[in-house]
């Protein structure tokens, strides 16, 4: 059975190949691909979530001894939290900057004198994702 769910999800995974080559010996437009694409991502999705929740309830009794000897429930929130801190921090860094960003270059285009404040502000956005990171560091290993 894990042969057929491999097979079954390798196909799904270079589907998109022949798609393209189909749309171009057909000359099919763009959209048909698109969706052939997104309804064979969902296909694998859907498969490696029933092999996740299958591989899982097998294990359940050793996963169920490994949490308890690792920390439990804590521990595993612990990580979540660092990783939501770095990541959510990041976006929000990247969203800032592009928009700091892109204004200080227009200040600066038409007023040279105004590249201190303008490196200042984009500086103010970076620091953004450092405090992300700092919280998540924290969260790990205090």
């Amino acid at each position: 059975m894990k042969f057929i769910v491999l097979f079954f999800a390798t196909f799904l995974v270079f589907s998109p190949l022949f798609l393209i080559g189909a749309r171009r010996l057909t000359g099919r437009k763009a959209r048909h691909a698109l969706m052939g694409n997104l309804a064979m991502f969902c296909g694998l999705f859907i498969i490696t979530t029933v092999c996740g929740f299958w591989g899982s309830a097998s294990a359940a009794g050793e996963a169920a001894e490994t949490v308890a000897a690792a920390g439990g429930l804590s521990e595993g929130l612990k990580y979540i939290g660092a990783a939501l801190a770095v990541g959510l921090s990041g976006i929000g860094g990247g969203i800032a900057v592009a928009s700091s960003a892109s204004a200080a270059l227009g200040a600066i285009s038409e007023n040279d004198k105004a590249f201190g404040k303008a490196l200042i502000f984009v500086g103010l956005a970076e620091g953004v994702a450092l405090y992300g990171l700092i919280v998540a560091l924290l969260l790990l290993f205090m």
